[in-house]
């Protein structure tokens, strides 16, 4: 068996959705066992959220559940009940980390926060994750990933200044904060080692994302030194051609704007007479709405849509414009790069059979990243982690009838 960075490494996750579960699944596919604390019948709500393999809505078949939850163990245990706290605390004293996504409330309530928890494990790491962190005035509140990006992150600086700000696509900042939420419960989990005592982390999305380099941190310094701040950067007053254009098989990005880089998309277009085109190459041309408009739709426009995003890419690249195409998810996993770096990963799932993942973050020799298992059914691990605690199967029958598991 291929021993691993975090082999060893006993993880308890009390996490959900996304954020959390992301921070686990680094843990668990760099060697830790993470077992997974669910909800009796119902489960982590990820379950239940789109895409379902093969349009089949179905708590094994999520596409999301799947991906977050590789070399998890799934038990189920019901924390509102005492003998599901006892057991909980008894779990407790063999990990090593705790990770939990509730609102800040939820733990202390439960006798299950920190100060409680580490009397039972002096050496234990516990990380909580919360929207706004475990203390102040927002404590409390809930928030989507468009609430947190707006009020922490780059939102008002996302967009163009004709319009309202836009958000990023999908839900990156909660993955971000998974990934550093993942690296800080690393850091702490050396220092107790070293210091021989354990350690709390309390994890604010609202702050994560508002340390970003996404532009939050460089504005926020920059109002402080200038008091002003930018705005949204106006479509009509970008150098050509930049930005997203159609081509005849989707879309494409680059960046050949401006007296510098405008030569290059003449030399790409084959009509480098262009560059010298008063009409186009001077620096007055490029920022004329007029003239941007009577490029792109004259000129531009009609030799993308000849093209495929591959034939325009080799021709960028001959001309050394930076640029790429836009890819949708049958181009990714098609592309030959990631084919040539073994980059997707085919897993056997009981009830979905084998779909490819996404593979290593990272490459290392000395800490490999390894799929041991599939993302785990429902409870699939109840008998295997409480008979190690010494619950008979008949005890397990019993918590189950009494609603605890």
């Amino acid at each position: 068996m291929t021993t691993q960075g975090l082999s060893g490494v006993k993880v308890l996750d009390l996490t959900w959705h996304i954020a959390g579960p992301y921070c686990t699944k680094y843990l668990a596919d760099y060697g830790a066992d993470v077992i997974k604390v669910e909800r009796p019948g119902t489960g982590d709500p990820a379950r239940r959220m789109s895409p379902f393999f093969k349009d089949d809505p179905h708590p094994d078949k999520s596409g999301l559940f799947l991906h977050l939850n590789t070399n998890k163990r799934s038990i189920t245990l019901n924390l509102k009940t005492d003998t599901g706290k006892k057991i909980f605390k008894e779990l407790v004293k063999g990990v090593d980390i705790l990770v939990e996504s509730f609102r800040p409330h939820v733990m202390s309530s439960l006798g299950l926060d920190y100060e409680s928890l580490e009397k039972t494990n002096p050496r234990l790491v516990m990380t909580s994750i919360s929207s706004f962190g475990q203390t102040g005035p927002y404590k409390e509140f809930k928030a989507t990933d468009m609430v947190i990006y707006g009020m922490g992150g780059a939102m008002f600086w996302t967009g163009i200044t004709e319009r309202e700000p836009v958000r990023l696509g999908g839900t990156v900042i909660s993955y971000q904060v998974g990934v550093i939420a993942a690296v800080a419960t690393m850091f702490a989990l050396y220092g107790a080692e070293k210091r021989g005592y354990g350690e709390y982390l309390d994890m604010s999305a609202y702050e994560i994302t508002r340390g970003s380099i996404d532009r939050a941190s460089t504005d926020l310094t920059a109002y402080q030194y200038c008091g002003n701040y930018d705005v949204r950067t106006s479509a009509a007053a970008r150098s050509y051609p930049t930005g997203v254009y159609p081509c005849k098989d989707g879309y494409y990005d680059l960046s050949g704007g401006g007296v510098v880089f405008f030569p290059r998309v003449a030399r790409m277009l084959g009509r480098p007479e262009l560059a010298k085109d008063p009409r186009y190459g001077t620096s007055e041309a490029q920022v004329d709405v007029n003239r941007k408009e009577e490029f792109e739709t004259q000129v531009f426009y009609p030799w993308l849509m000849q093209r495929t995003k591959r034939e325009i890419w080799a021709a960028a690249q001959e001309a050394r414009i930076l640029s790429g195409p836009i890819l949708n998810s049958q181009d990714v996993l098609e592309d030959p790069h990631y084919r040539l770096r073994n980059y997707w990963r085919e897993i056997e799932h009981p009830v979905t059979g084998k779909v490819t993942y996404p593979g290593a973050p990272f490459r290392s020799e000395a800490m490999p990243w390894v799929v041991r298992r599939p993302a785990p059914l429902l409870g699939q691990h109840n008998q295997e982690v409480y008979g190690a605690l010494g619950y008979t199967k008949d005890d397990l029958v019993k918590l189950r009838e009494r609603g605890v598991i």
